[in-house]
Formats: C-alpha cells, sequence, structure tokens
C-alpha cells in the first residue's frame, strides 16, 4: 500500500476525511458549532439563575436548571434559518453530529456508577424500570395512533422515560433519526420537564408521605438530570428534606444507567419495524449495540470500579477522593455533558432548516404531554406503593 493511500485511510478512519487538507475545511464547521456551544453555556446558566430566582431559590453555588444542550441547539437553529449555511462548514457540522456526539456520550458514562443502584436498593429499581416501561410502552401506541413518524416517537419516549436530552442524542443515532425529529424531541422534553419541575415539588408533599417517596417521584417522573436537581433543591428548601434530594439525585442516576439497555432494544424495535415493512435488513449486533453504546458502558464499569475502590482508601489505588471526583467531573460532566453533547447540538441546530417542521405540526407536542401526564402518575403511583421501603 502506497503511502497516499495510507494516508488517505488514515484521515478518513479518523476524521471521515480522505486528505489533510480536508480537514481544515472539517475543522471550520466544528469551530463555529463550538463557538455557539460557548455562547450557549453562559446563557443557559443566566437563564437557570432566574428561574431559582422565580422560586425564590438563592442560584448561589447551584447548578442551573436549564441545560447548555437545549440554549446550543435552539442558539443553532436560530443562527441557520436567519444566515446562510456556507457549504464548507458542512463537514465539520456532520463531524460534530456523529464523532463529537458519540464521544460526548461515551464521557457521559463517568458520571455513573453501579453502585447508584445498590444504593436505590431492591424496592426503588422497580419504580425506575416501571416507570421508563410506562413510557416507552405509550409513547410508542400513541405515536402510532396519532399517525407520527416511528423515530420522533421512539425519541420523545427515550427522552421521557429516561434521561432526557442524553437519551435522545444516544438513541438517535441507533435509529438513524433525522435532524428534525431530534429537534423535536428534544424541545418536547425540555418544556414538559421545565414545567414539572416547577410544578411536582409543590404537588408531591401533597400526595406521598415520606420524603423518600417524593425523592422516587421527583426522580422518576422529570426528564432532565438539571430539571430533576432543580425540583429536589426546591423541595430541599421549602421543606427542610435533605432526605427527598438523595432520593431524587440516586433515582435520576439509576434512570440514566438503564440508556445501557434501553438503546439496544429500541434499535432492535426499529430495525425490526423496517424489516416488516419489506426493507432487507441485517441485524448485526454492531447495529443492535452500537460502539459508543459499549464505550458507554465501559465508562460506567470504570466509575463503578473507582468507586468501590475508593471506598478502601484510594481510587484504583492511585487517585483520593478529591482527585477521583475532579477527574470523573471533568471528563464526564465538563468534557462530556456541557463541551462536546452541546457542540454536537448546536451542530444539529445548524443543520435544522424551519422547512423541516411543515407538515408536522402540534402532534409531536400532544404525544410529549401525555407521556410526561403518564409517567408523572406512573412514578408517583410506584412512589407511593413501594417508596415506604427505600432508606438511603
Amino acid at each position: 500500500m502506497s503511502e497516499q493511500a495510507g494516508d488517505s485511510r488514515f484521515w478518513k478512519t479518523i476524521f471521515g476525511v480522505k486528505s489533510r487538507s480536508e480537514v481544515v475545511g472539517l475543522v471550520r464547521g466544528v469551530a463555529v458549532a463550538g463557538a455557539i456551544m460557548l455562547a450557549s453555556l453562559p446563557l443557559a446558566d443566566g437563564l437557570g439563575r432566574a428561574l431559582l430566582r422565580l422560586q425564590g431559590l438563592d442560584p448561589a453555588g447551584r447548578a442551573s436548571p436549564v441545560s447548555g444542550v437545549l440554549v446550543a441547539i435552539l442558539l443553532g437553529i436560530l443562527l441557520r434559518n436567519l444566515l446562510p449555511l456556507p457549504a464548507a462548514l458542512r463537514p465539520g457540522i456532520a463531524f460534530s453530529t456523529t464523532k463529537l456526539l458519540r464521544l460526548g456520550i461515551i464521557l457521559v458514562g463517568l458520571k455513573l456508577s453501579f453502585l447508584d443502584v445498590l444504593r436505590l436498593g431492591a424496592w426503588g429499581v422497580p419504580v425506575v424500570a416501571g416507570a421508563i416501561a410506562a413510557g416507552l410502552v405509550f409513547v410508542t401506541w400513541i405515536n402510532g395512533v396519532l399517525n407520527l413518524p416511528d423515530r420522533l416517537g421512539t425519541l420523545i419516549a427515550a427522552g421521557t422515560g429516561i434521561c432526557g436530552v442524553t437519551a435522545i442524542v444516544s438513541t438517535a443515532p441507533a435509529i438513524e433519526a433525522e435532524e428534525r425529529e431530534v429537534a423535536y424531541a428534544i424541545a418536547n422534553i425540555t418544556l414538559f420537564g421545565l414545567l414539572a419541575m416547577f410544578a411536582y415539588p409543590y404537588l408531591a408533599p401533597r400526595l406521598l408521605a415520606t420524603p423518600e417517596q417524593v425523592g422516587l417521584f421527583l426522580g422518576t417522573s422529570i426528564h432532565e438530570t438539571a430539571q430533576v436537581v432543580g425540583a429536589a433543591l426546591t423541595y430541599r428548601e421549602v421543606f427542610s428534606s435533605d432526605a427527598a434530594f438523595q432520593a431524587a439525585t440516586v433515582t435520576k442516576l439509576t434512570r440514566n444507567l438503564f440508556l445501557a439497555v434501553v438503546v439496544p432494544l429500541l434499535a432492535f424495535a426499529h430495525l425490526r419495524r423496517r424489516r416488516l415493512a419489506g426493507q432487507a435488513m441485517v441485524v448485526s449486533p454492531a447495529r443492535l449495540i452500537p460502539a459508543f453504546v459499549l464505550g458507554f458502558l465501559v465508562m460506567v464499569v470504570l466509575r463503578s470500579v473507582g468507586d468501590a475502590t475508593l471506598q478502601r482508601g484510594l481510587a484504583f489505588g492511585l487517585l483520593d477522593a478529591t482527585e477521583w471526583r475532579e477527574l470523573t467531573t471533568q471528563l464526564g460532566d465538563t468534557w462530556g455533558s456541557r463541551y462536546l453533547l452541546s457542540t454536537a447540538m448546536a451542530a444539529v441546530g445548524l443543520s435544522t432548516s424551519f422547512t423541516l417542521f411543515r407538515g408536522v405540526g402540534l402532534k409531536p407536542f400532544l404525544v410529549g404531554l401525555l407521556a410526561a401526564l403518564l409517567v408523572g402518575a406512573v412514578g408517583l403511583a410506584l412512589a407511593w406503593l413501594l417508596g415506604g421501603y427505600v432508606h438511603l
């Protein structure tokens, strides 16, 4: 094999381009998406502080309940529809929506540990699983009743049932979703998740008896991790209950771990629908369990082993508690969730024209509303039935 051919294969494998010169063009698109990401993060923090103040909470030192990922995609869509998109940016935008997205999902795994499942206990896990299953089954059914695209319903189901934006962007490549479907699904879970964040902390104590029940309810019925934390903070401040805050956050982290199980199941269902529709499909393990899901699992295992060994002194015998927390926070939260996923969603926004939404209308938001209400009702019922057995 010639040196030129080897060089071409290297750039194709790593960056999806044929030559070093094309990398320069790719960088332009990534740089634009990255600039939108950098603008979205302080804007999301500012909006989050405003929302916390509306609830009577001091925002100092608290995480924003507004995701930078949401603001990034909205800014991307706004710029895409106000300004022409130069052709030179498209390779970098495509790179951001594929490779950077997958890398971000992999690093998010470092935020999660199997030890959280053990903390929630044998009674808490069925609450989480029941809420997820209810969301997936119901959304699939109502999506068919309203005759919406299967992929759109799958994304809304994943976002509602599992973990909001992260579930949507993880499921999208596995089911070959389009940009407009991703944008619609993110708008859905963000809107109804924010409404739940405001309402549920005040509704829960009227319907549930113990802080653990309240925490289970908040953790299973609100979509985004940031929204769950915001709701749990509100409840803690208003009702002076740290137990509910702990239960809510652990429940949400446990929901997030189900991502590794549900994404392959949704990929299988998607391939099965295509095969039943008469399309020739080869169902291989690589299509059912994408490489980025395996990478996500590897990161979860690393986090779990690190947490377990930390209890005996040092994480992996090398890092103390502060060093391990800083490492996992930097890679999983800062780089995975904030930088990479926000850059990828900015690129999705830059790929999304308003013309793509014609003909879909408000039906997806009806699906999202009904799904949010159902998951909330199921979470409430299961928390009432089983929450009394959960003690963190």
